[in-house]
């Protein structure tokens, strides 16, 4: 990567006073402004914004750089991130209903067509006609392709649900699956985990590990995902394993008491993307951090995109009311993003390596 590479690619993101004006002849005068429209489109969503732009040359003014470049800092450390974007998300019953509801629908397909690879829980398609509907208006809307691969109906009694994996074909493929046995009945719905391959990404495959707990039960089932860990690393010969989905990891279904006792949380190995401070639900009467993404081994921790660990709001992106949004689900989507291939050993941009970018000191080639 070069200095005017990086120059140019934040250029436009910095605010006018980070920068001297342009300095012609003797005097210092800056260029005439211009007045342009930009439009981005970003989730959907139309957002139009109309500025004043003046032609600034690359030099600071120190006074007013430092304290923005940290929060410019996890823009310039993404650079060359790749964005592949994965999600977790439960769809809070989906079955026939939903399917035959085409507003649902309709912010279902935008929602997922954000992901490279998305994780749906609670799909209760016994007929196996409701999801079928859904990929098919996924796949003709937008510019990608995408497949899928599904567990077993799962669950104790009359109710059973899936897990489906839903990726894009161009950007991802199935290398495994493997639905978790439970001989020992911890799980009310098993655990299933696939293993991708991934070569635009910089870790280049990993596995995924699907979860949905019962609540009541969620202290018991989320501790012995570290039982399923061991059996997956010792299968496939890897430590690049993330779980995600909804955990039920908070509230009143993981109190802080009982935290000590779960491995998952204990193990240092185990680092966990959506913290407790991070609300999951949809309802406005609620705040928990039900959905989680968790991933371990340090190889898997570098390849993540930093601060990139999110819930999608999707009822503020879309505008929705809060009775809109249920009838599409009550959780949001928890995501993260990986790097790009080749940048797992990149340089960390912290603000002071960001500045001497910036200002010249310092060039990679």
């Amino acid at each position: 990567m070069s200095l005017m590479s990086i120059r140019l690619g934040v250029e436009k993101a910095l605010p006018p006073e980070l920068f001297t004006p342009h300095m012609t002849g003797t005097e210092a005068e800056p260029a005439l402004p211009r007045t342009t429209r930009t439009t981005d489109m970003k989730d959907g969503l139309e957002m139009k914004a109309q500025r004043d732009e003046t032609d600034f040359d690359l030099r600071w003014n120190p006074m007013g750089c430092y304290h923005v470049l940290l929060s410019l800092w996890g823009v310039c450390g993404v650079l060359g991130a790749s964005g592949f974007k994965i999600c977790a998300f439960n769809l809070h019953g989906f079955g026939e209903s939903k399917a035959n509801n085409p507003e649902v629908m309709k912010m279902l397909v935008k929602i997922i067509a954000r992901c490279d690879v998305c994780v749906l829980q609670e799909v209760r398609d016994s007929k196996n006609k409701a999801f079928p509907k859904l990929l098919s208006q996924l796949n003709r809307y937008g510019r990608y392709q995408y497949g899928s691969v599904a567990s077993e109906r799962l669950g104790r009694g009359v109710y059973q649900e899936q897990y489906i994996f839903v990726y894009r074909t161009a950007r991802a493929a199935v290398v495994d699956q493997y639905q978790y046995p439970d001989s020992a009945d911890l799980f009310s719905r098993e655990p299933f985990a696939v293993r991708f391959s991934a070569p635009s990404t910089a870790i280049k495959a990993f596995v995924l590990i699907a979860v949905h707990t019962s609540p009541e039960n969620a202290t018991k089932e989320i501790d012995s995902l570290y039982d399923v860990f061991k059996v997956v690393r010792k299968m496939w010969t890897t430590e690049n394993v993330m779980f995600l989905g909804d955990f039920n990891a908070d509230c009143r279904y993981l109190p802080k008491k009982y935290r000590k006792d779960v491995r998952l949380l204990t193990d240092q190995s185990f680092d966990w993307l959506i913290s407790d401070e991070t609300d999951t639900t949809v309802r406005q009467s609620t705040d928990c951090a039900y959905d989680r993404i968790v991933v371990h081994g340090s190889a898997f921790s570098k390849a993540i995109v930093p601060h990139s660990a999110t819930a999608f709001v999707f009822p503020s992106a879309y505008r929705l009311t809060e009775q809109q949004a249920l009838g599409v689900s009550d959780h949001y989507p928890v995501e993260v993003s990986l790097k790009s291939g080749g940048s797992l050993h990149n340089p960390v941009y912290t603000p002071a390596l960001t500045l001497a970018l910036l200002a010249g000191w310092v060039t990679f080639s």
